[in-house]
């Protein structure tokens, strides 16, 4: 019977404490609404599509971008400029900016295109050259270990 009592009493307490009260219902529903109307009223950054660049840029200029959408990406999230790319045909972007940052837009464009023209020259090893290369040294070690050991049984 005190059991019965005591396991009444602290359901009633865990009922209690799990109901929201209006306020603090109205408290977060208020906050949740202010950060929707914050993130809303910003302008997108970096990357958008061509819709959200026309609506917060106004003027937009174009350029032809050759080779791959991904490697100006990389370029362009350095410099912090905001661009839209649109597919043309396989292969072939069109780079959308905004008129204000023509500047940095051409600052970017050149680093992508030196990135580009020098691709061949700055590329890395690759993992299995370098597994052939370790391989030949290891062999070589043996060889320059039993020359030297036959080096100090001739003297």
């Amino acid at each position: 019977m005190i059991d019965e009592e005591i396991s009444r009493s602290t359901i009633a307490i865990s009922v209690r404490a799990s109901k929201l009260t209006a306020r603090s219902l109205a408290y977060v529903l208020g906050a949740a609404a202010r950060k929707i109307r914050q993130t809303h009223n910003q302008a997108p950054q970096g990357k958008q599509s061509v819709k959200q660049l026309l609506r917060h840029g106004g003027e937009a200029s174009a350029i032809d971008l050759p080779g791959k959408a991904r490697d100006f990406d990389r370029v362009a999230r350095r410099w912090g400029v905001d661009y839209a790319i649109k597919r043309v045909e396989k292969g072939k972007y069109l780079l959308l900016f905004k008129a204000k940052q023509a500047d940095a837009i051409t600052g970017c464009f050149s680093e992508y295109s030196r990135r580009v023209l020098n691709r061949g020259r700055d590329r890395r090893v690759p993992v299995r050259e370098q597994l052939k290369r370790a391989q030949e040294l290891a062999r070589r070690q043996p060889e320059k270990e039993l020359k030297r050991e036959a080096a100090r049984e001739d003297r």
